[in-house]
């Protein structure tokens, strides 16, 4: 009897294991102004160094690091992840130093990124496992707005990838303009980066002659009902989705998320952060997919502070102004999971 137990014990072990594999778990991060402390004299922007305004030192550097490593340890749950797109990260170096030396090593992650033309010299990244998936092709392109040739912002991250089924997955990273100087007076920049991401994406669609399966994730500052997203991305909920080009915003129901929103802006909170996905993801089960509910805001207590201002929880920041917090980020992660049956 025992052996009999032995041998239906392991077999639901090893099946647990065979669907661990199977997952590719998507996520996405807003690490909020993840700069190394060393002086850089080619960019104008040094706040976050020892001498800096932020007096940002490698103790506070290295704390930051461990908080980071950590949360992702956690919505990973301590498992590799197949995809984490990042923003707010100065250069490869604070990317790496995520991966090299932590806990997160034995996951064999590899990252992509490209310097931008953003004016405080902050860019997007792509941690990906080779364990999961095999890079085949990366660029960056600049959003250039015709109306203003002097106009900067962080590039549009682009990587081909090959899974296990030998499925190919596009993704696209991105982190569009900020409302800095207000919603209205800025969602111009917002529509020009939209524009350019549908163009790359209709030519992708072009050249493969069918929809291929596309990822977009990206904290976009705007929310999945804004202009940007739905009517120059054109990127809706599922059950808005007509055409076969459009995007399936899966972060557009906060009742299914589990949380009301990504970032806390005094009272309210808001979902600029989101994954996007193509409908060939989502009706093929034979092949590479989406699984079903997956779509998750990560709100694990350790990521908020009290909110003695405007009641309730805040995000617990590395900074709030100038003072400095020892904490994470003013944006929570956001993730799905994909089916890889390969």
């Amino acid at each position: 009897m025992k052996k009999v137990s032995l041998f239906i014990f392991l077999i639901f072990s090893f099946s647990a294991i065979s669907q661990d594999d199977d997952v590719l778990r998507v996520a996405f991060w807003n690490l909020e102004n993840f700069f190394d402390p060393f002086v850089d004299s080619t960019k104008m922007y040094n706040e976050y160094t020892p001498q800096g305004a932020q007096r940002w030192t490698l103790t506070r550097f290295y704390k930051k690091r461990n908080n980071l490593y950590k949360a992702i340890l956690s919505f990973s749950d301590n498992r590799a992840l197949g995809l984490l797109g990042l923003c707010e990260v100065e250069n490869t170096f604070v990317t790496t130093m995520l991966f090299q030396d932590t806990p997160l090593k034995k996951h064999n992650y590899r990252c992509v990124h490209y310097e931008s033309r953003d004016r405080r010299g902050i860019d997007v990244a792509l941690m990906y496992s080779i364990d999961k998936l095999t890079l085949i092709y990366s660029e960056a392109f600049s959003i250039k707005d015709n109306l203003n040739k002097h106009y900067r912002s962080r590039d549009i991250l682009y990587a081909k990838f090959c899974c296990k089924g030998n499925d190919t997955l596009h993704c696209f990273v991105n982190h569009w303009p900020s409302r800095y100087g207000g919603e209205r007076e800025t969602i111009y920049h917002r529509c020009v980066a939209a524009r350019h991401l549908r163009c790359k994406i209709d030519s992708l669609i072009k050249v493969s002659g069918e929809i291929p399966k596309i990822i977009v994730m990206g904290d976009f500052n705007d929310t999945p009902y804004d202009k940007s997203i739905v009517d120059v991305l054109k990127s809706v909920p599922c059950e808005d989705a007509m055409e076969e080009d459009t995007l399936i915003n899966l972060f557009s129901d906060n009742k299914i998320l589990g949380f009301e929103g990504t970032l806390k802006h005094k009272y309210s909170w808001q979902t600029f952060d989101q994954i996007m996905i193509s409908k060939t993801l989502l009706h093929n089960k034979k092949s590479l997919h989406y699984k079903d509910k997956s779509a998750t805001i990560f709100h694990e207590n350790f990521l908020f502070i009290d909110d003695d201002a405007y009641g309730g929880k805040k995000l617990f920041r590395t900074y709030v102004g100038p003072k400095y917090h020892g904490g994470y980020s003013d944006h929570l992660p956001v993730y799905i999971d994909l089916i890889d049956d390969g």
